[in-house]
């Protein structure tokens, strides 16, 4: 049976970033380019649980109280032995450790718990959505260093009529407590190589590709 939930959530996606540049503070101001490949990978931000990640649980001596493949539900939480319904969405996995190790207290004494995310999707605030005209608007999980490039990649490319140098980056400025856009050049970059018009992605960033005008 074909998925029709896909298609739905994308033109959601695609209607909540257009409204994203109503709110947006105007200028259109350009980033740093980074490189192509990059010469030191360095660690992002700590991973922040979202719903429907896959985490693997370890009970130090205690193996029936571990789990594998223990997806995080839709609401946010999870279920484990002698845990249930514990909260993980907006946690860390240190944090989530610390919480099940709580919990376990009250059954066995000094539990050691350690959380391992296998598989991810990332809170929305973290995931970077590309709309507009590209070949498969979607949603990506962020990751350390990721760049403009690999996020086109990811999505195929431009459509047929996209108008790549009139793409518009739309970032949360946790500093100055509102959203900045900043102008992308995406024809140059997938179609000439320019490496300056390539730059690092941050948790969060919409990437917006306008059709174009003739």
């Amino acid at each position: 049976m074909p998925n029709t939930k896909f298609p739905k959530l994308l033109a959601g996606s695609a209607m909540a970033a257009l409204a994203l540049t109503g709110c947006a503070s105007t200028g259109g101001g350009q980033l740093p380019p980074a490189s192509f490949v990059a010469m030191q990978e360095g660690p992002g931000e700590e991973y922040i649980i979202g719903p429907l990640d896959e985490l693997t649980i370890h009970v130090w001596r205690n193996p029936e109280l571990g789990a594998e493949k223990i997806q995080v539900r839709p609401d946010g939480r999870i279920t484990t032995p002698l845990v249930t319904d514990m909260p993980a969405v907006g946690k860390t996995p240190s944090m989530l450790s610390q919480d099940i190790r709580l919990q376990l207290s009250q059954y066995i004494e000094e539990p050691l718990v350690s959380v391992i995310v296998t598989k991810f999707a990332g809170t929305f605030s973290q995931q970077i959505r590309v709309v507009g005209a590209t070949e498969q608007p979607a949603s990506l999980p962020y990751r350390a260093n990721m760049t403009v490039l690999d996020a086109m990649i990811a999505v195929g490319g431009l459509s047929e009529f996209a108008s790549g140098n009139r793409a518009k980056l739309i970032r949360f400025d946790k500093s100055k407590g509102k959203q900045q856009e900043y102008a992308l050049r995406l024809g140059d970059l997938l179609k000439k190589g320019d490496s300056r018009a390539n730059v690092l992605l941050a948790p969060g960033d919409v990437i917006i590709i306008p059709e174009s005008m003739f």
